[in-house]
């Protein structure tokens, strides 16, 4: 008859472990998505720190569209003020368009694309673009292993219980613009 009243008190510690498992497991979770994040945001703040080198050398040749340049730099300032996912892949992606329609009238320039500083850039922007792109895979990756955490039994359970909310992934508006920025580096 004692094992009668054994059989809750083990049913109890089986619920607290389980429920102490899920839970780490679900924090675990949630701090690989945010270093996923950070991850992310350091070469994203990489590249906004090599616009403004890369304006001030294309800005020297006196025929260059002035508006695109214009247009980089507000947008670039709005991707380092954008506060949450949602206007950051907004902002990303105009940002990423406006690079590529800059390498594109780049080619008109045969000085320019032989510029040794400029040159040197445009490599730094095509390293840091691959980067960005690794980085951005391994954020998303992060958030689908979080987010299917949350929806398996019997983590949903502890997911609900704790508050635990579903991440946003990081994408791109448009499937023209999920390319990196073209930047020729030949002369």
């Amino acid at each position: 008859m004692h094992w009668f009243v054994g059989i809750p008190i083990l049913m109890m510690a089986l619920l607290m472990i389980m429920t102490v498992v899920f839970y780490n497991r679900l924090i675990r979770s949630r701090l690989l998505v945010q270093e996923g994040y950070s991850g992310m945001d350091v070469q994203l703040k990489r590249r906004h720190d090599l616009i403004p080198r890369l304006v001030e050398t294309v800005r020297g040749y006196s025929n260059f569209e002035q508006s695109v340049l214009t247009e980089l730099t507000q947008i670039r300032s709005a991707a380092i003020n954008a506060n949450n996912i949602e206007n950051r892949e907004r902002v990303e992606s105009e940002l990423e368009s406006i690079l590529q329609r800059l390498s594109v009238v780049v080619e008109a320039y045969p000085d320019l694309k032989a510029n040794s500083q400029y040159l040197n850039l445009a490599s730094d922007l095509v390293a840091t673009e691959d980067n960005l792109q690794k980085s951005r895979r391994y954020y998303n990756g992060t958030v689908r292993n979080f987010n299917t955490h949350i929806e398996s039994f019997p983590a949903n359970l502890i997911a609900v219980l704790f508050a635990f909310q579903k991440e946003k992934y990081f994408q791109l508006d448009a499937p023209d613009e999920r390319e990196n920025p073209h930047i020729n580096l030949s002369k």
